[in-house]
């Protein structure tokens, strides 16, 4: 499978090499270029396609919503996840009237974009197919935009979360994995906490748990990132 061509739209170098970067770390994705206006991205796609857009909305040019109207004008489809530190809700609606698949907050992470990027991975690859079944499988494409975080069950945090995952798939990008004790000692909450985290994790499909036998005693549960799981059993 081809990788997915990304074209950075940012007007701040600093912030545009810092989303290249961020893109080339993710398996399946490259920098197709990275411009710093709204004409630039116009122009760059008249001349070669791309699948997704990185956009900032605040461009010098213009506002981003206005490039992606132009561009549907022009009838480029390629897919656009809006990046701004707007937290205008009015503005949050109207870049889903025009087609932006996701939303992402300045400052953001890596980890962060991952998710979101990863997300509309799959569901690219859930529409990927000529007609649905049925019901079930639109329902399927649609919820892999969503983030499964976005209601969390009660006494969970985002953050948290989030710091967990980092450290799951830290761990799991070395093919080892982690335990819940070595997970609230990265992160410094106790065990217990952790381990509702990472059971979170595991009954949302975003990781894997087995038994991990060592010393004599019981086994100590193992976590592993699914991805990373689903990789190791190819």
């Amino acid at each position: 499978m081809s990788s997915v061509r990304v074209l950075v739209v940012e007007d701040d170098p600093v912030a545009a090499d810092a989303h290249r970067l961020y893109v080339e770390r993710l398996a399946g994705f490259e920098v197709a270029a990275v411009v710093h206006t709204g004409g630039a991205a116009l122009r760059f796609l008249e001349k070669e396609p791309v699948d997704l857009i990185l956009l900032d909305l605040n461009l010098p040019d213009g506002h981003g919503l206005q490039v992606v109207r132009k561009m549907r004008a022009a009838g480029h489809t390629a897919d656009v996840v809006a990046v701004t530190s707007a937290r205008d809700l009015g503005v949050v609606r109207q870049a889903v009237s025009v087609g932006v698949v996701q939303y992402l907050l300045k400052p953001f992470t890596f980890p962060s974009l991952r998710d979101r990027l990863e997300r509309w991975a799959r569901y690219r690859n859930e529409l990927a197919g000529g007609e649905a079944s049925g019901q079930d499988e639109v329902d399927r494409a649609l919820a892999a935009l969503r983030s499964p975080e976005a209601v969390l069950p009660k006494g969970l945090s985002g953050p948290t979360l989030e710091a967990i995952t980092v450290a799951l798939r830290d761990a799991s990008d070395t093919g080892e994995g982690i335990s819940a004790n070595a997970a609230a000692q990265a992160v410094g909450v106790s065990r217990i906490t952790a381990r509702r985290y990472l059971e979170h994790l595991v009954d949302s499909g975003r990781a894997v748990r087995s038994p991990q036998y060592g010393q004599v005693g019981r086994p100590e549960l193992c976590y592993r990132w699914s991805g990373s799981a689903r990789r190791k059993q190819q």
